[in-house]
């Protein structure tokens, strides 16, 4: 097992932009940048022993700067949306800005947040651990906050992403990370041919295009949502059904089986919640989280991106499993509470492992 440090240039303002490498015995690689903890590279080897970089991104760190689509980002202090972009806690309304359509907050800030943020880091044996600290009211969201994310490879091929965060008062947080993962290989082309598997019975309909969810849980039995059994990605993608129609593909919320009881309560457990297969390379992904949800996205709306080797992702491309708690839980009290303070801490942990 090794981390090394790699200096890979500077920002506008002059910080140091550092690529940290993570390799396992078996040859497994994980690259992270300090800059918003984006996950550059992870190379796996396939089925006929070729190493394999099995998720999207840019050749170089500067890319990251104008990362669009968030590829590899790690996302915060609040991920997915908000309605309205404004939110109260104990009595106060907090605003967000409007960046989505300019009606809803999405990903805290296209030009801030966590994914535009140069982070303290400090290797260990095999993970990095970054550190960032928020002033009260920073990016719109109460309390003096610290916030730590460790990024970690095990040598049975296990990416291990934690997160944790103190805060001396009541806040919003629900961090995610946006890698888009290919298994065939970045610029393979679409990923409808994966075979996936969803350990969700239930997923949080949204209201219109706008991707709001209504506040109800809707079992996913015969729609185009039910991958309770394994089916291709692309099997039921152009369907007319209205929740397909409305994102375009896949871009919803599903409950984790087990991980939520009727009550909305969450077991803080560690539940696996996918499993990802390419046929044509062999490689397996096996995702699991102690979040209640996570967002499956099919890349709907990727495109004229220029990425590594100069391909240009379009969409289909790559597909996310971002854990989370629910979108706009904080405006829905049916959903799990993405409230944490000084009483209750924030600590989630997913893990993606590839075989």
């Amino acid at each position: 097992m090794s981390v090394k440090r790699e200096f890979v240039g500077e920002t506008q303002k002059g910080q140091a932009v550092y690529l940290f490498h993570i390799t396992n015995k078996n040859d497994m690689e994980v690259t992270v940048l300090n800059y918003g903890i984006n996950i550059q590279n992870i190379f796996v080897k396939d089925s006929d022993g070729n190493r394999c970089d099995v998720v999207l991104g840019f050749d170089d760190f500067e890319g990251y700067t104008d990362n669009k689509p968030t590829l590899g980002s790690t996302i915060g202090p609040s991920a997915n949306r908000v309605e309205g972009g404004k939110y109260t806690i104990a009595g106060k309304e907090y605003h967000l800005p409007l960046n989505e359509n300019g009606v809803n907050n999405l990903h805290t800030d296209g030009d801030n947040g966590f994914h535009k943020t140069v982070w303290d880091s400090e290797e260990g044996d095999n993970l990095v651990r970054f550190t960032y600290k928020a002033a009260d009211g920073e990016l719109g969201f109460p309390g003096n906050r610290t916030f730590t994310v460790e990024v970690s490879l095990s040598d049975d091929n296990e990416l291990k992403l934690h997160y944790h965060a103190d805060s001396d008062a009541d806040t919003l947080i629900n961090i995610t990370n946006h890698t888009y993962f290919n298994l065939g290989g970045s610029g393979s082309g679409k990923v409808l041919g994966h075979v996936l598997q969803l350990n969700s019975h239930y997923f949080t309909p949204v209201k219109d295009k706008n991707s709001i969810p209504s506040g109800e849980k809707r079992a996913v039995k015969g729609t185009p949502l039910d991958f309770t059994t394994p089916k291709t990605i692309g099997q039921d993608i152009a369907s007319d059904y209205e929740q397909i129609a409305l994102a375009n593909g896949y871009d919803h919320n599903f409950i984790i089986d087990g991980a939520v009881d009727e009550d909305g309560n969450v077991d803080g457990g560690m539940h696996e919640f996918a499993i990802v297969t390419n046929p044509a390379t062999g490689i397996t992904m096996h995702a699991s989280t102690n979040l209640p949800g996570f967002q499956f996205y099919s890349a709907n709306f990727l495109k004229d991106i220029v990425g590594k080797d100069g391909y240009e992702y379009g969409q289909y491309d790559g597909l996310c499993l971002e854990t989370q708690t629910y979108p706009n839980s904080i405006n829905t009290p049916s959903f799990p509470s993405p409230v944490y303070g000084p009483d209750r801490p924030y600590d989630a942990v997913t893990v993606y492992k590839f075989n």
